[in-house]
């Protein structure tokens, strides 16, 4: 995966952007697969919301949860056993959808998915629910390996998936797992796009109407624009998980 390199600074704070008084955002970005990584940054987050309460939080998960990393099944049942607690009056929980839970969901309905999922990190993903996939596709092919999968997906999984978001806006600020394409309004965007856009959006110079925080194209460390943050540090082969904090016109960052 190729990783671009960036030279931009974290802003302590900016006027132009604000949440609403007493909220604080920790969004995280792309996890793929490294469950160690989300609960050592779930910890952190515990120990940063202790040391400085505020009365309302917002929980935001960028997407690409599985694929590529060990652990996929992990991080979702994480994620599950989360959502099933339910939010609270102080904590809200988002969990947006990535591109590579989108190549999931096609694949259980249609298994000529299966090679550019696997291509693009499905392999890990079907292996950490214990199948043995080239043994399946020897025996089966794709087909076979669907209906596997189909097998030892759990049905709290299923659930999760099909119930993520695909944009979530606060204050000045709009999360998607992509980003977004230019000239075209925040409320009209996509579906496509949210998830999958890269550089007509990465390169784009326009004001967007508010901050968008995306993930899916990989730095090598945090990347502070004027018009958008990416927070995908490539946490399956770097062991950097982010998380952006937002409070008021401050940011800040959380890495393990």
């Amino acid at each position: 995966m190729f990783i671009r390199k960036t030279q931009s600074q974290v802003p302590r704070s900016h006027t132009g952007w604000w949440l609403p008084k007493g909220v604080r955002v920790y969004a995280i970005g792309d996890i793929h697969g490294r469950s160690d990584l989300l609960e050592r940054q779930h910890a952190l987050i515990e120990a940063d919301f202790a040391a400085n309460r505020v009365p309302k939080v917002h929980l935001i998960y960028l997407g690409d949860y599985i694929d590529r990393g060990p652990n996929s099944h992990a991080v979702l049942e994480i994620l599950a056993q989360i959502l099933a607690q339910g939010t609270s009056d102080i904590v809200e929980i988002t969990p947006l959808r990535g591109n590579h839970e989108e190549l999931l969901l096609r694949f259980l309905g249609d298994d000529s998915v299966g090679p550019s999922w696997c291509e693009l990190g499905g392999l890990q993903t079907l292996r950490s629910y214990g199948i043995d996939v080239g043994k399946v596709l020897g025996e089966s092919g794709y087909g076979g390996l669907l209906a596997r999968f189909k097998e030892k997906l759990p049905a709290h999984h299923l659930r999760l998936l099909t119930r993520l978001k695909t944009f979530f806006a606060i204050g000045n600020y709009f999360f998607c797992h992509a980003g977004v394409r230019p000239g075209i309004p925040l409320e009209l965007q996509n579906h496509r796009d949210l998830l999958w856009i890269r550089e007509k959006f990465l390169d784009a110079t326009e004001d967007f109407g508010k901050i968008i925080v995306h993930g899916h194209s990989p730095v090598d460390q945090p990347d502070f624009r004027n018009n958008r943050i990416n927070i995908d540090t490539c946490a399956y082969a770097t062991g950097r998980l982010t998380c952006l904090v937002l409070e008021g016109n401050v940011c800040r960052i959380i890495s393990t």
